[in-house]
């Protein structure tokens, strides 16, 4: 294989690699994620041997990494949305201890735990 045809192989295997070091979650939400990492890894690697062209990896949605300063503070609507604005979030939403929620996927989502005292404890995007 061809120098430059690795060239978006390395990339992809890069991204993977940082997907499956995102902060936070549980070990079900970083499985779903290396899942969907490697799926697409694959596929542009495939497209490479049959000499296809490569598709660009697909823009981050949410990027937690931006609020992560917030964690400590104490949480209210305005910090909730400026931390959604931040991360490039499509919607937010603040778990409390005990809370039931729901366990789906969602990459446009940022998610605010916090404590009994309504402090930040993690944030993380699905």
């Amino acid at each position: 294989m061809s120098p430059s045809a690795l060239r978006p192989l390395l990339s992809l295997t890069l991204l993977a690699a940082l997907c499956a070091c995102s902060v936070g979650g549980t070990a079900d939400d970083d499985g779903a994620e290396q899942e969907q990492a490697l799926v697409a890894a694959q596929r542009a690697a495939e497209s490479v041997a049959d000499g296809g062209t490569t598709v660009p990896p697909p823009a981050p949605v949410c990027d937690g990494s931006q609020v992560q300063g917030l964690i400590g503070q104490s949480i209210d609507d305005a910090i909730a949305e400026q931390a959604k604005t931040d991360a490039g979030a499509g919607s937010v939403r603040v778990l409390t201890p005990g809370q039931m929620v729901t366990m789906e996927f969602d990459d446009t989502r940022l998610t605010i735990d916090v404590d009994a005292q309504g402090r930040i404890t993690a944030l993380r995007c699905g």
